[in-house]
């Protein structure tokens, strides 16, 4: 060890090393040895940080309000804003339409700060459906801060009275902490008063599936801190295989307790039998002062025997994505007799506007909302906002013609931020009438003002056109997308006609139902598992039920 420091290289290094050390070179020493810079302190130089916030005219004066932002720079590209909740957070999409789909939004539940880059950018915003785009752009070169208000402007001034609901939603993969900030500000963004945090299993799956945590005293609480209201309930169904057409899937709103078994057979739980139907469950929940909301515009092979003997309140279109189209739901139970209110949900995430409006007569809670749906007070959308009235009548009422008293007159509107194109007038399935949308500032409108002459019973709404079906070759016309992405649609629930005291009843309709029913018990009889004909017994009798209830009916005079 001694040889070694008495080499030349050695002692030379340990002289330089004194040298370097002295007090003498102290200063001389920082200077020469600089520190690395720091990326991050880089990059927040070249920020700027703002104060924002959206407003919106509230009785006279200019009210902060929840909404969204959008945030681009010169060349068109998303600028992301890591403070804000992303509005499409749990929502799966293709890369190519983050750019403009719900992945290009975030959330503003208040006024917040942002940092943004210096440079010019271009921002927009809006607020639920009810106000117009506001684009503005900024230049924020050379600045560090900045305090930026976004004025929005409401185009619909819907009667206080219309309160909007989300029936259908469930969440998963993500923390307690991360789906409380999700329930508390996205419902609240989208200008929702109401949804429904649903309860479901599946086996192995429902592990991750966060929303099934909360309770009905959960959401509750939640309500008190969110803005919104939480309503809870279950969605209560069956798969003949994990994800094929089984008895079908039905919602159960407002519930006292579980109906088990939630999930039935072993297309879902990967055991058990398929020898309950859904309308045990139905039942049950019905017992309990329930709301019944059948879910995926009437798919499921037990939806039409339950719809015929009055278990169903009302029918969820388009929760889930566009399975079918009204004419394929909604149509055939009104043309069959059935008054069957419309409604929607999202299901999964929020993907969606989808909401529900229902006009209510009382204050707003859970059960009252559902007491207005129920009456059929209803219109659903995912962008335009829909009116209806026929001789001062409006969507769930019903209105007496007879001979002598049967000149109507309907006056209907369409409003919508995004050109939904046309409005259409339908009467008992049909478009007899159809005007196409303008535009009016920076929203379009639609809008019917006619006198018709009607000497039938039947029912009268009106819609948006049908948006596409992926799955059928003969509809892939699709309707404008709104700012998510999605296809526009919108639809009010029925004005009922009665005729000297008579409701519509379509023998065709009738009939095919029947026919349909008799294929179904069939089908089940044969194909589906069953421990023993006790429980094959179960099932087969709700449609041999339904079979002779209207088989009774056609037969009547």
């Amino acid at each position: 060890m001694m040889r070694l420091l008495r080499t030349p290289l050695v002692c030379t290094l340990i002289l330089l090393f004194c040298w370097w050390s002295s007090p003498a070179n102290a200063d001389l020493a920082l200077l020469q040895i600089p520190e690395k810079p720091d990326p991050a302190a880089s990059e927040k130089a070249d920020l700027c940080q703002i104060a924002f916030k959206l407003t919106e005219t509230q009785s006279g004066q200019q009210q902060v309000v929840p909404g969204m932002l959008r945030i681009r720079d010169t060349q068109g590209k998303l600028i992301p804003l890591p403070e804000l909740l992303n509005r499409g957070t749990g929502v799966n999409s293709r890369p190519e339409s983050e750019r403009a789909g719900i992945h290009s939004w975030f959330v503003i539940p208040g006024e917040v700060q942002l940092s943004v880059p210096r440079s010019r950018l271009t921002l927009e915003a809006f607020s639920g459906l009810a106000t117009e785009l506001t684009r503005t752009e900024i230049d924020l070169t050379g600045k560090s801060s900045a305090e930026i208000t976004l004025k929005l402007k409401r185009f619909a001034d819907l009667s206080p009275e219309w309160k909007t609901a989300n029936t259908h939603l469930h969440l998963m993969k993500l923390s307690r902490e991360e789906c409380d900030r999700y329930l508390q500000q996205i419902p609240a963004a989208d200008r929702l008063d109401l949804v429904f945090v649903s309860y479901l299993e599946r086996a192995i799956a429902d592990k991750t599936y966060i929303t099934n945590r909360y309770s009905k005293q959960d959401l509750q609480a939640l309500s008190r801190s969110a803005g919104v209201q939480f309503g809870w309930g279950e969605e209560h169904r069956h798969n003949s295989t994990g994800y094929d057409e089984g008895y079908g899937h039905v919602m159960l709103l407002d519930i006292q307790r579980l109906i088990q078994p939630v999930s039935i057979g072993p297309g879902i739980m990967k055991q058990g039998t398929d020898g309950i139907p859904l309308a045990r469950g139905i039942r049950s929940a019905l017992a309990d002062q329930a709301t019944v909301v059948w879910c995926h515009n009437a798919w499921g092979l037990e939806s039409t025997p339950n719809f015929l003997a009055g278990r169903v309140h009302a029918l969820n279109i388009f929760d889930g994505g566009t399975r079918s189209t009204y004419e394929d739901s909604f149509y055939r139970y009104l043309n069959a007799g059935c008054q069957v209110p419309f409604s929607t949900g999202t299901d999964w995430f929020q993907y969606d506007f989808s909401r529900v409006y229902a006009r209510l007569q009382q204050p707003l809670t859970p059960a009252s909302w559902l007491e207005s749906l129920r009456s059929g007070r209803t219109f659903i959308t995912n962008g335009p906002l829909l009116d209806l009235h026929i001789n001062g009548k409006s969507v769930g009422d019903q209105l007496e013609l007879s001979p002598g008293q049967n000149r109507v007159t309907i006056q209907a509107t369409g409003r919508g931020r995004l050109d939904f194109q046309k409005l259409e007038l339908i009467h008992n399935g049909k478009v007899i009438q159809t005007e196409s949308t303008k535009p009016v500032g920076k929203h379009f409108e639609a809008h019917f003002d006619l006198n018709l002459e009607i000497d039938e019973p039947g029912w009268i709404a009106v819609r948006t056109p049908s948006p596409s079906v992926p799955q059928d070759p003969q509809r892939q016309q699709q309707t404008p997308l709104n700012e998510y992405g999605r296809e526009l649609f919108a639809h009010t629930s029925p004005i009922y006609l009665k005729w000297n005291g008579q409701a519509y009843f379509d023998l065709t309709q009738a009939r095919a139902f029947l026919t349909e029913m008799q294929q179904n018990r069939k089908k089940i009889a044969s194909q589906f598992l069953f421990a023993d004909p006790q429980e094959r017994a179960a099932v087969l009798d709700v449609y041999s039920d339904a079979i002779e209830v209207l088989q009774n009916r056609l037969n009547s005079p």
